[in-house]
């Protein structure tokens, strides 16, 4: 399974920007579709995810601002982030998993908020 992330931007604190993580190669039996983040000198984040069967989860930080969807026949799912804060700022990587635990990353895109 190939991930490419796309979405990438620059946006003023409160503002609203979606990503979108396209699979390709054999996305069939992806359990799991996720996003997570990483800080300039900070670790890699859990940010959200969406298993096959549409339960979704929360990292604290973004709980009512972020959500993640998926539309099955376009292989893709998404992030929706609004209310955007500067702590915000970081690269987002989307992840797949399939049965097995085998997880698949994709390239990262650059979220800045800043005014």
């Amino acid at each position: 399974v190939q991930l490419q992330a796309s979405g990438r931007g620059l946006v003023q604190p409160g503002g609203s920007l979606r990503l979108s993580c396209a699979a390709s190669g054999r996305p069939g039996g992806i359990s799991v579709r996720a996003w997570y983040r990483q800080a300039p000198g900070k670790g890699r984040e859990f940010v959200a995810s969406i298993t096959a069967g549409g339960s979704t989860q929360y990292g604290d930080s973004v709980k009512g601002r972020f959500s993640i969807s998926r539309d099955i026949r376009l292989n893709t799912f998404y992030l929706q982030m609004n209310d955007l804060k500067p702590d915000d700022t970081a690269v987002y990587y989307c992840k797949a998993v399939k049965a097995g635990g085998l997880d698949y990353w994709g390239q990262g895109t650059q979220v800045t908020v800043s005014s």
